[in-house]
C-alpha cells in the first residue's frame, strides 16, 4: 500500500543529507563545542556555520541566533524571559485566543504569577483584528505574542503590519512571533517586520526533533529561565545539540534554495484540492479569506483544514489510514484533549462541526499524485461514512 503523509504540520520527514550530517557530526564531529582542543573547535565551528546560514535567511546578525530544544522552549524562553525583564516597567501582555498551547500555556503561567493579559480575536477566517490589537496596547503592555501561521488551518497574522503598530504606539514593548509554521514556508525578516523575538523548530522543516531556535533582536533583553554553565552568553544553559542544530541549518537552507517553486507549487496543490473536495456534500474549508480563492496566498501554502458534516474526525481519520493517507484530527500536540478547538471556536465555525474537521498539511515532499489520491479517498469515504452513521 501506497504510504501518503499528509501530517507535516505535525512533523516532517527529515531530508536524507540532514540525516547524513547528523551521523557525521555525532560520530566523527562529536566534541563539546565548549572544549578547547581540536574537537571541540570543530564542533564549535558547526556552530558558527549554522548561525551564518540562519542569519542569511533572516537578514539578521549571527548574533541574535540562539538555539534551544524546540518551538515550545523558545516560546516560553522568549514570553517569560522576556515578561520578567521588563516586569517593572508593566505587568500587560497580549496575545491570541488561538495561539499553541506553548504560548498559551506559558501566558497562562504568567497570569498565576500577577500578570495580566488580553487574549484578541479573530474573524471568521482566523485572522486578528489590528485596531482591536492598537486598542489593547497600553502603557503598561511589555510584550505582545502573535504567531505566524496558525498550526491548524493555516491563517497568516498580518505581522509585519502589527510589528509597525506595536512599535509606533508602545515603543518599548516587545513583540514575539511564534513562526513555527511559518518558517520554511514564508520569507520572514525580523528587523524589517519589527519582530524582537522568533521561534521556530527543527522538525517542521525537515530536520531532526529536539532542536529549535530563537531569534533575539539587538537590544532585547530577557531573563533566563534556566541555568547552567553559561553557555549562548548565559541565556541558554546547556551543551548546544551540535548535530541537531547543523542540520536543522542545512534543512533550512535546502528549503530556502528555490524557495519561490517550491512554495508555488505548494499553493497549486492546495488550490486544486480545495477546488475538488468544496464539490462533496457538507464539506467545507477553513481558514480562508475568500471563498474563490483568489487570496489563497494569504493563507499558508501547506496547511488544509476541513470539516465534514456528520462525520466525526477521528472516524475519517482512522478510514484515511486505512488506505495509507495519514492526516490530523487537529493540532498533535492537543489531538489528546477531549476539549474543543480553540481555533475552530475562534473562528465561528458551527458547533456541530467542532469535532468534525481534519487538517491536511503537505512538505516539499507532497506530490500532486499524493493530493489527486487523497481527494479521492474523501470523494468515496465520506459518502458512505455518512450512510454507515444514518443506519
Amino acid at each position: 500500500m501506497q504510504e501518503i503523509y499528509l501530517d507535516n504540520s505535525a512533523t516532517t520527514r527529515a531530508f536524507p543529507e540532514v540525516a547524513e550530517l547528523m551521523a557525521k557530526v555525532m560520530t566523527e564531529d562529536y566534541g563539546n563545542p565548549s572544549s578547547m582542543h581540536h574537537l571541540g573547535v570543530v564542533a564549535e565551528g558547526h556552530l558558527r556555520d549554522a548561525s551564518k546560514t540562519f542569519a542569511g535567511i533572516l537578514g539578521c546578525s549571527e548574533k541574535n541566533i540562539y538555539y534551544t530544544s524546540g518551538g515550545t522552549e523558545s516560546d516560553n524562553l522568549a514570553i517569560i524571559g522576556g515578561a520578567r525583564a521588563l516586569e517593572r516597567r508593566g505587568k500587560h501582555l497580549i496575545t491570541t485566543s488561538i495561539e499553541h498551547p506553548a504560548v498559551l500555556n506559558t501566558m497562562k503561567y504568567l497570569e498565576d504569577n500577577g500578570f495580566t493579559v488580553t487574549y484578541l480575536g479573530t474573524d471568521k477566517s482566523g485572522r486578528i483584528s489590528l485596531d482591536e490589537l492598537e486598542s489593547a496596547l497600553t502603557p503598561d503592555t511589555t510584550l505582545v505574542s502573535i504567531m505566524h501561521t496558525n498550526n491548524e488551518i493555516g491563517s497568516v497574522q498580518p505581522i509585519a503590519e502589527a510589528g509597525k503598530l506595536i512599535k509606533e504606539k508602545c515603543p518599548e514593548c516587545y513583540f514575539h512571533v511564534d513562526a513555527v509554521q511559518g518558517f520554511g514556508k514564508a520569507q520572514i525578516n525580523p528587523g524589517k517586520m519589527k519582530i524582537d523575538l522568533m521561534s521556530a523548530s527543527s522538525h517542521k522543516i525537515h530536520g531532526s526533533k529536539g532542536c529549535g531556535l530563537l531569534y533575539v533582536g539587538d537590544g532585547v533583553r530577557i531573563v533566563p529561565i534556566e541555568f547552567g554553565g553559561g553557555q549562548q552568553k548565559g541565556l541558554r544553559s546547556g551543551t548546544e545539540n551540535v548535530p541537531g542544530i547543523s542540520g536543522m541549518a542545512l534543512a533550512a537552507k535546502k528549503l530556502y534554495s528555490d524557495f519561490d517553486n517550491d512554495i508555488a507549487r505548494l499553493y497549486e496543490l492546495k488550490k486544486n484540492f480545495i477546488e475538488r473536495v468544496s464539490r462533496i456534500d457538507g464539506v467545507s474549508i477553513n481558514g480562508l479569506t475568500s471563498d474563490d480563492l483568489t487570496n489563497i496566498r494569504e493563507t499558508a501554502p501547506h496547511i488544509i483544514s476541513v470539516s465534514v458534516k456528520d462525520v466525526r474526525a477521528e472516524v475519517l481519520l482512522h478510514s484515511l489510514e486505512g488506505r495509507g493517507i495519514y492526516v490530523s484530527a487537529g493540532s498533535a500536540c492537543s489531538t489528546h484533549k477531549r476539549t474543543p478547538s480553540a481555533t475552530l471556536v475562534s473562528i465561528g465555525l458551527d458547533k456541530s462541526l467542532l469535532e468534525s474537521t481534519i487538517r491536511l498539511s503537505m512538505s516539499v515532499f507532497t506530490t500532486a499524485e499524493d493530493m489527486e489520491t487523497a481527494a479521492a479517498a474523501l470523494e468515496e469515504t465520506v459518502p458512505q461514512l455518512r450512510r454507515f452513521i444514518r443506519r
